[in-house]
């Protein structure tokens, strides 16, 4: 029970970033690239307090290319996307790709995955479809493939993440490692006017749903497995998509049709 509790807290926290984001860089309140940064400099700043908080211990910091590489590639490519891709259409290529992603890990690392767990993952993507297929053909070919990159590098870094002894303190490490090339790919591409709420937005996005809750994910993946964390996810867009009402998405029967089989592939997959 607290594995479930601690794995729906995380995707609020996943679901919140799709709320937020689009918020902010769909709204035209920042640029895609300044709100990728903003929020990777407010999450590490944030895991830094906590760890002088709690008196934690720095960890190795060789071994993090992947883990680094992944949430670089993801925080540039989400934001990219939430330019123009509503949030649940963004979460639905997002955890489509991490799925994938994360079942070609599992399967790389000899990880046993039994026939329910296929099956639940087959029933939520085909709920996802139902909710969300008839989004699709909007926002163009490159947002979409903005949000494929980052679903695999959200992948990578959730792979990554299995190894984690202290979830707190290698989310840290992540977070700050990747300050410096996010700030040099900002000076490259990046720039654009700031309004207060982008910012705000961005802050807000950087230091609770993504610091504190990517701390949080790392805690819980080790107990999960790649396979049953990747189904876990696929309950973000369905999220999103409720969240997604108060910027005007509504939703009827096709989204509890779809609530219902994404729900019910997820309890299956995850018995």
């Amino acid at each position: 029970m607290a594995l479930a509790i601690w794995t729906a807290l995380a995707m609020l926290a996943f679901a919140g970033n799709s709320i937020l984001t689009r918020m902010a860089v769909g709204a035209g309140t920042i640029d895609a690239q300044s709100f990728a940064l903003i929020r990777l400099l407010s999450g590490a700043f944030m895991l830094a307090l906590v760890m002088l908080w709690r008196k934690r211990q720095w960890p190795a910091l060789r071994g993090r290319g992947p883990a680094v590489l992944g949430l670089l590639v993801y925080l540039f490519g989400f934001s990219a996307a939430y330019v123009s891709l509503s949030a649940g259409t963004g979460a639905l290529i997002l955890f489509g790709m991490v799925q994938v992603t994360m079942f070609a890990g599992a399967l790389l690392a000899g990880e046993a995955v039994a026939a329910k767990r296929w099956a639940g993952a087959g029933l939520a993507l085909a709920g996802l479809v139902v909710l969300l297929a008839p989004k699709l053909v909007l926002g163009g070919l490159w947002p979409m493939l903005a949000m494929t990159a980052a679903g695999v590098g959200w992948g990578i870094y959730s792979l990554a993440g299995r190894r984690a002894g202290d979830p707190l303190a290698a989310t840290a490490a992540n977070f700050v490692l990747a300050v410096p090339v996010a700030a040099l790919i900002w000076a490259i591409w990046g720039g654009g006017d700031w309004l207060p709420r982008g910012v705000g937005l961005a802050v807000l996005s950087g230091a609770v749903t993504s610091g504190l809750g990517y701390a949080l994910w790392y805690r819980v993946l080790p107990q999960l497995g790649a396979s049953r964390a990747a189904v876990a996810q696929l309950t973000v867009p369905v999220l999103a998509a409720t969240a997604g009402l108060a910027l005007g998405e509504p939703i009827g029967l096709r989204f509890a049709i779809s609530a219902l089989l994404v729900l019910g592939g997820v309890a299956l997959a995850s018995r």
